[in-house]
C-alpha cells in the first residue's frame, strides 16, 4: 500500500487521566468518555471545552455500563441492550456539546464493547444503529477490517478505519488481549508500529510477518503510562515523514 499523506490522531479522553489537557493540544480527534466506563457530566463539559479550545474534533466514547472494570470486561449484553447503552451515552455527550455551541463528529466504542463489536456482527449492528439514531451524520470509528465497517455501511454511516500505535495485534488482525505479553507496546515499539501503518499499510505481528491495514486514524490510549511522550514522539515523527495530522475524512459530510 502507498504511504498516507495525512492521518487522524485520536485519543480516549475524559477518563480521569492526568494529561488530558496536554494530549488535547496534540490530537486531532478526541473520544470522550460519556458515563459507561468513566466520565460524568462535569468531566464531559470540561473535556468538550478543552477540545474546542484546540480545534479538536469531538467524538463520543460509549461502553458497556461497567465502571468497576473500566469497561474492559466482556459483558453478555443483548444487541438491544447495547443499542440502548450506546444511544443514551452518545445523546448525553451530544447535549453537552450542543450547550457549548458544538456538535459531535464521530462515535468510537470503548474497551470490551469495541473488541466484541469488531468480531460480532449483531453487536456491531447494534452500535451502528444507535449511532444512526443519535445522528445519521456521525461517523463510526472502529477497528480496520472489523465487523463495524460492514455495520456502518448497512446503516449508511461514514466509517473511520482505525489502527493502534500502542497495542499489539494478533495474526487475525484483532487486538491482543491486555493480559497477554506484548499487548501494550512501549514508546519505541509504538512509534515503529505507527510508521509501519502510515508508510507501509501494515501492522507487524509478534510471530513475524505483517497484517495489512488501511487506516484513517491512529489511536494512542489516553490512560497509557507513556501516553503524552508517545503522542509527542508521534507528532514529531509524522512531521518528519511528511504526513499531515487532521481529523479523519468524512467529518465534513
Amino acid at each position: 500500500m502507498a504511504a498516507l499523506s495525512q492521518i487522524d490522531l485520536n485519543a480516549d479522553l475524559g477518563e480521569g487521566g492526568a494529561v488530558d489537557a496536554e494530549l488535547l493540544a496534540l490530537v486531532s480527534s478526541a473520544n470522550i468518555a460519556c458515563g459507561g466506563h468513566a466520565g460524568d457530566e462535569a468531566s464531559m463539559r470540561r473535556t468538550v471545552a478543552l477540545a474546542l479550545q484546540h480545534g479538536v474534533a469531538l467524538g463520543a466514547h460509549p461502553s458497556h455500563p461497567d465502571r468497576e472494570h473500566f469497561g474492559r470486561r466482556a459483558l453478555d449484553r443483548s444487541p438491544a441492550q447495547v443499542r440502548d447503552d450506546v444511544l443514551a451515552q452518545v445523546q448525553a455527550l451530544a447535549a453537552i456539546a450542543q450547550a457549548q455551541g458544538a456538535r459531535l463528529r464521530h462515535v468510537k466504542p470503548h474497551g470490551a464493547l469495541y473488541n466484541q463489536a469488531a468480531t460480532d456482527p449483531a453487536l456491531a449492528d447494534a452500535v451502528a444503529q444507535a449511532v444512526r439514531e443519535a445522528d445519521p451524520s456521525l461517523a463510526l470509528m472502529g477497528l480496520a477490517g472489523g465487523a463495524m465497517a460492514q455495520a456502518a455501511q448497512r446503516q449508511g454511516l461514514v466509517f473511520i478505519a482505525e489502527a493502534f500505535a500502542d497495542r499489539g495485534y494478533l495474526p487475525s488482525g484483532r487486538l491482543m488481549p491486555r493480559g497477554q505479553a506484548g499487548a501494550v507496546l512501549g514508546l519505541r515499539e509504538a512509534v515503529a508500529q505507527a510508521q509501519s501503518v502510515v508508510l507501509h499499510g501494515r501492522v507487524p505481528l509478534p510471530e513475524g510477518g505483517f497484517w495489512p491495514v488501511r487506516a484513517h486514524s491512529l489511536c494512542v490510549h489516553g490512560d497509557g503510562a507513556e501516553a503524552l511522550p508517545l503522542m509527542q514522539a508521534l507528532r514529531a515523527a509524522l512531521a518528519g515523514w511528511g504526513v499531515a495530522v487532521r481529523p479523519a475524512a468524512g467529518f465534513g459530510r
